[in-house]
């Protein structure tokens, strides 16, 4: 854990520089506007440690898998998001001494990541080897008013010398993954151009051919005046870039504004793209830098109109949901369903930016909650239309007649994860994907998404897990074997507790979802059936057999669900008892320990008492959550909130806001060690539901919002709004109880404390 940055209720503000703590920084303070976007490297040269990135939504290469021994039904490829074309580069020159600043002493620096306006900002004092002294004031930020378009104001002052300067901005498409198979570089040169103030290249990805024109015009100012540029512009493959050659004088300070522009082949023919991206350069610079940032700043507002948590008293829990919520926002905009979550959004390379089961399970609720419901409802159109690919897949395996299974890691809907205690094991992700419909169903009340695609979708997926059983003569059940559950450090299992109950429960959610589209829309279902050759008697008699007879592995001494078979023949030491040295387990044990431990990476038995609470007493989920807590290390992202949710749930409010503030500083804090990869994006949103379904205890049951709500002791108080049913919530918890304010939308009865209450007009109600 590390405690650099300072607490600030809007701000993320580092204050000197530690080049051991730089690709941290790089991941914190990255940018994006659900388009593109990039990580927090300097715009000047910076030879020292970092991890140069910049991404682009939807863009990926299928690398070649790399795996000791091939075997049946592994992906050929592993997808990964790219390396796209570094456009923040500004190479200073002065009388020939390059300014790195890896090899100068750095001084006064400050790196602020404004969260209300969506703007990086950075000031340092440099001394170079000469002995000169520069100033630099650096701001960018990636539009969400225009995702096409992104800015940077750099400045740079004189403080002891005058000599002439070289400004040289540079577009630069030679770039390669830091994860890359082989030194591979995917990016193949198609076009560069370059005048005395404007530069553009297009490249293309090898084997997925996508295209992308990344353009920038540059305006220097001198006094505070726009002087005329002569640049001289040089391309070569896959680069481009203008040497702007003048003086700079004791005291005196320059300014660069660099407009850019990407737009790719995923939303432009590849014939415009050079045209479109002209445009959008010259549209941008005609507005200009201030006017552009005002837009900017007023969409950002927006955001925060709907989204924000205010925390009072507690400064750094309040940072910390507003960072989860502002990396959220920047990542995903719902405007695009082809489009998804990746684990690291626009912060970094690891898991290849690919959309896992963290989207079905944690983001949907956080999108349902602070957008328009077609957001949520794009997430979802997104996995039914990569439905074929499902089957595809599972018919790769061995499975028959429409079963699907969706991937485990994915960019279009192609399973290319290679691990095989993932790939063929973590078989559970197709219930996140079944629940996702169902928890969004129950919020917004569209059962009309069960008969335009839903039950396709369900019906598919229980199909997998009718093939997926077997039956047990000893036992007289059936059961699932080899598996990996959500506890990762777990591979192949018997009867994984949360899998075999999951699948059980998708079952009869896809009976149900049947019934509901032949109950609404006879022809429809009719229509569905005949297209997928599903025999209605047949089909669903063996689930129903499957549903009365699974399996349960259950301790009755302890009476709790046993994660699997003979989890109680391990050796069972809380993890309070493991020494410090030995944490993270996942970087100093081999997997060998881990395996053979009782330790648990994430909730697993608890992720099920999580989705389905309403199928388990108080004093179930209070008995497991008690065995199975004390023995999570939480190596996973995704663990803290569920377990802050749960223990809210049980009234162990301690606990709860141990793991709230960690799930919340998670990257902030550097907890796992980890952040220097990227940030935990799809779990930021689990921060999210900490607050909401923990503290708040926001459900839906009955067909009815309901609250519980907690102040949880280190906190004056707190508030949120959300968006149900096409209304606007606001509820504010504080130590004179909890306000709730109907901002939009009509009259609504919810219960706050198991008491029903009306909410009529905008007048806030004090429960």
């Amino acid at each position: 854990m590390k405690d650099y940055l300072k607490k600030d209720e809007w701000k993320i503000i580092e204050e000197g520089f530690n080049p051991n703590y730089n690709r941290i920084s790089e991941s914190i303070f990255s940018l994006g506007n659900g388009r593109f976007g990039q990580r927090a490297n300097f715009e000047e040269t910076y030879s020292g440690d970092t991890l140069q990135g910049h991404y682009l939504a939807g863009i990926y290469y299928p690398d070649k898998t790399r795996v000791g021994w091939w075997k049946n039904g592994y992906p050929e490829y592993f997808a990964k998001v790219l390396n796209a074309p570094n456009w923040t580069g500004i190479k200073i020159d002065i009388d020939g001494e390059e300014l790195d600043l890896a090899n100068c002493e750095v001084n006064d620096f400050v790196r602020i990541l404004d969260m209300k306006n969506g703007v990086l900002e950075r000031t340092c004092t440099a001394k170079m080897k000469s002995g000169r002294i520069v100033k630099i004031h650096a701001k960018r930020f990636c539009s969400i008013a225009n995702d096409n378009i992104a800015c940077i104001r750099y400045a740079i002052k004189a403080v002891n010398f005058s000599d002439p300067i070289q400004l040289t901005p540079f577009l630069d498409g030679d770039v390669i993954n830091e994860d890359t198979n082989y030194d591979e570089k995917f990016w193949e040169p198609i076009h560069e151009e370059a005048t005395e103030n404007e530069a553009y290249l297009i490249t293309e990805t090898k084997k997925t051919e996508f295209q992308v024109c990344t353009g920038m015009r540059v305006q220097v100012v001198k006094n505070g005046d726009i002087i005329d540029i002569d640049g001289k512009s040089f391309t070569k493959d896959k680069y481009a870039e203008v040497a702007i050659n003048t003086s700079i004088k004791d005291e005196e300070e320059m300014v660069i504004y660099k407009y850019v522009s990407n737009i790719t082949s995923e939303n432009h023919p590849k014939s415009n793209l050079l045209t479109v991206c002209k445009n959008e350069v010259e549209k941008a610079t005609t507005t200009g830098f201030e006017q552009l940032l005002t837009d900017h700043q007023n969409a950002w507002a927006k955001k925060w109109e709907e989204s924000d948590i205010i925390i009072k008293g507690d400064v750094a829990a309040q940072q910390g949901i507003r960072f989860n919520i502002f990396q959220l926002n920047q990542t995903y905009t719902g405007e695009d369903e082809r489009l998804n979550i990746g684990p690291k959004g626009f912060t970094g390379e690891k898991y290849g930016g690919s959309t896992y089961w963290d989207t079905e399970a944690y983001c949907i609720p956080f999108y349902l909650s602070t957008a328009d419901q077609r957001v949520a409802r794009n997430l979802l159109v997104y996995r039914f239309k990569h439905l074929q690919k499902a089957i595809e897949n599972a018919t790769k395996l061995g499975f028959k007649n429409g079963a699907a299974l969706y991937p485990m890691v994915t960019m279009n809907g192609e399973e290319c994860h290679n691990e095989w205690e993932i790939t063929f094991e973590e078989i559970h992700r197709n219930g996140a994907i079944a629940y996702a419909i169902f928890d969004y169903i129950r919020y917004t009340n569209d059962e009309a998404y069960l008969t335009e695609y839903g039950m396709e979708l369900l019906v598919g997926i229980a199909r997998f897990w009718a093939q997926r059983v077997h039956f047990s003569k000893p036992k007289n059940k059936y059961v699932i074997h080899g598996v990996t559950g959500p506890n990762e450090y777990e591979n192949n299992v018997n009867n994984n507790w949360y899998t075999n109950f999951i699948a059980v429960w998708c079952l009869k959610y896809a009976m149900y979802a049947i019934d509901y589209v032949k109950s609404q829309n006879a022809t429809q279902f009719q229509s569905i059936a005949d297209r997928i050759k599903f025999y209605e008697v047949t089909e669903t008699n063996q689930w129903k057999d499957i549903v009365d007879k699974m399996y349960f592995p259950v301790d009755q001494e302890l009476q709790i669900f046993l994660q699997q078979e003979n989890f109680l023949d391990k050796e069972i030491i809380p993890v309070k008892d493991l020494p410090a040295e030995d944490r993270p387990i996942h970087q100093k044990w081999s997997w060998d320990r881990i395996l053979r431990s009782c330790y648990i990476k994430q909730a697993d038995v608890l992720q099920g008492l999580y989705f389905f609470e309403d199928a388990f007493d108080i004093d179930t989920i209070k008995r497991n959550f008690r065995f199975y807590e004390p023995l999570t290390v939480h190596e996973s992202s995704l663990s803290p909130c569920v377990h802050a949710i749960l223990a809210a749930k049980i009234g162990d409010y301690e606990k709860a806001y141990e793991m709230y503030l960690r799930t919340a500083r998670l990257d902030l804090d550097d907890y796992n060690n980890d952040t220097e990869d990227g940030c935990h994006i799809t779990s930021m949103a689990g921060t999210w539901m900490a607050v909401v379904k923990g503290f708040g205890g926001m459900r839906v049951a009955d067909d009815q919002l309901s609250f519980t709500p907690h102040l949880p002791s280190q906190w004056k108080g707190y508030s949120f709004k959300i968006r149900f049913r096409n209304r606007l919530l606001k509820i504010s918890i504080d130590t004179s109880g909890t306000h709730i304010q109907k901002l939009e939308g009509v009259d609504l009865k919810i219960k706050v404390n198991t008491k029903e209450v009306q909410l009529v007009g905008e007048d806030p109600i004090l429960c």
